[in-house]
């Protein structure tokens, strides 16, 4: 199997992003996932800086693949879609249906993120017939979910799995990190670059709940499905998806990458994510499960 980086979902300094995948161009990730997917007001890069990480990451060897906004809400962000589509060297991931058409009359591969809600083989294969060439797994699917729909997918299809990072849950109309200061969403003063991993909601017992991510809602526990890398692999998956957090990433790769190559035993390697995860992991969607209970990580 190979791993993939996916987009980073926060709103980080310019430098920041650079010297992130400074690292990255020299980790052991095969796919990396660029671009901004949440909000287009966070215009810290833009398309022509993304362009050129992507161009040293490529020399690095490794397959970039340039992601889309997953909420399309105005002419501007529409405007900023064709752009992406017109890039010709790159594969591009659709975070949403207008995506989808943009590439599909254009005739131009393409892949799917995880917000994208495929639950059934018969809609995988319709958009494989378009230019579907991989697709992510939805985050709140279990694995027999999963299973069911690789006997009948596709076998020209890769499948990736999201296995590590703060879920993905929603995405809304509202800006609620703008919320949380009591500012509009037009006036919102860009407060999402204060939280390198998103604003942490928490329950009045004071229990952590939820990541605030301008309009992109997240668990606050990390998802982990590192005991389950076998299965996965068994199952005829293709790639595995790392998503971004501001520390101890090219750590976190190493670890995963090592459980796939059989370098690392599988009780080492959950106990450096433990010492590297300071929040509590969960696995429980994949066991069809409430999505924050932990169920192997016990």
């Amino acid at each position: 199997m190979k791993i993939s980086l996916g987009p980073i979902y926060y709103y980080w300094p310019k430098q920041k992003i650079i010297e992130f995948y400074n690292q990255i161009a020299n980790s052991k990730v095969d796919i990396v996932y660029l671009g901004e997917v949440i909000c287009s007001k966070r215009h810290e890069l833009k398309l022509e800086d993304w362009l050129t990480i992507t161009d040293q990451l490529t020399r690095a060897g490794k397959e970039v693949v340039l992601s889309t906004l997953t909420l399309i809400e105005a002419g501007s962000e529409l405007k900023r879609l064709n752009r992406i589509t017109q890039t010709n060297e790159y594969l591009i991931e659709a975070n949403d249906f207008s995506a989808i058409g943009l590439l599909s009359k254009q005739q131009k591969p393409f892949t799917v993120g995880p917000s994208v809600n495929m639950y059934n083989a018969q809609s995988l294969n319709v958009l494989a017939r378009q230019g579907l060439k991989r697709w992510c797994f939805p985050v709140e699917l279990s694995h027999d979910t999963l299973a069911d729909i690789m006997q009948g997918i596709n076998p020209n299809l890769e499948t990736e799995v999201f296995v590590f990072g703060k879920l993905p849950l929603a995405f809304s109309a509202r800006c609620f990190t703008a919320r949380a200061y009591n500012l509009d969403k037009d006036d919102c003063q860009y407060k999402c670059i204060e939280h390198d991993d998103g604003l942490l909601l928490s329950t009045k017992e004071d229990k952590s709940f939820l990541i605030m991510n301008g309009i992109q809602t997240l668990s606050s526990d990390t998802f982990n499905l590192i005991n389950n890398l076998d299965q996965i692999k068994n199952m005829g998956v293709s790639v595995i998806r790392l998503s971004p957090e501001s520390c101890n990433m090219e750590e976190v790769i190493n670890i995963f990458k090592g459980v796939i190559d059989n370098t690392l035993p599988l009780t080492q390697a959950k106990s450096e994510i433990d010492s590297l995860i300071s929040k509590r992991q969960c696995d429980g969607y994949w066991f069809e499960q409430a999505g924050m209970h932990r169920i192997e990580l016990i």
